[in-house]
């Protein structure tokens, strides 16, 4: 459920956020400039953490399965 959410969030803000990134000097940013990179660093760390814990759950279930 919670990697379902961050997906989620991360394909909303690629299509309505704008891209920060194309911005020649990032110290130059606006405060809401600066907001919206600290909210998808925010998402994809999130995402990342619920993608790994993921991983490691199915890995710890396959090795549960195997030793029986």
């Amino acid at each position: 459920m919670r990697l379902t959410w961050f997906r989620f969030l991360s394909r909303l803000n690629k299509l309505l956020l704008p891209k920060i990134h194309r911005k020649p000097d990032l110290n130059r940013l606006s405060g809401l400039d600066k907001a919206v990179v600290g909210w998808k660093m925010w998402v994809t760390y999130r995402r990342l953490d619920a993608e790994r814990a993921q991983t490691v759950k199915a890995a710890e279930m396959a090795a549960g399965n195997t030793a029986k």
